[in-house]
């Protein structure tokens, strides 16, 4: 059973920075796309940012949302099974629950394009920007 736990949430000021953490467990890392999706109040889930498998098509390869790029950055640890959210120059509509979820071979745009394939959501992490 996949299961995660995201964390490095936090309150900060629009400019600040925070960093995610999502650890996984219950399947091989190595072979699994990872994605951080997140969820403002009152809206459906969307993708982020979603980094490739290690091994594979997908190997090596990134995807950012245009809402955050050049201003996040999506990196993996698979010693640690935890994918990173460095996240930098934050605005209030970054603001929500922030979520990891894992697709085996999956590419990463289709991936962060269709956040309802992921059936459930752990406990995610609450990032909220506000001065």
């Amino acid at each position: 059973q996949l299961q995660f736990v995201e964390s490095g949430g936090g309150l900060v000021q629009p400019g600040g920075s925070l960093k995610l953490s999502c650890t996984a467990s219950g399947f091989t890392f190595d072979y699994y796309s990872i994605g951080w999706f997140r969820q403002a109040p009152g809206k459906e889930h969307e993708g982020v940012s979603c980094i490739g498998s290690s091994i594979g098509r997908a190997a090596g390869s990134t995807y950012y949302a245009d809402s955050v790029k050049g201003r996040f950055t999506i990196s993996r640890d698979n010693d640690k099974n935890t994918v990173f959210l460095q996240m930098n120059s934050l605005k209030p509509e970054d603001t929500g629950v922030y979520y990891c979820a894992a697709g085996w071979g999956l590419s990463v745009q289709p991936m962060c394009a269709r956040p309802a394939q992921f059936g459930s959501w752990g406990q995610g992490a609450q990032v909220t920007v506000s001065s």
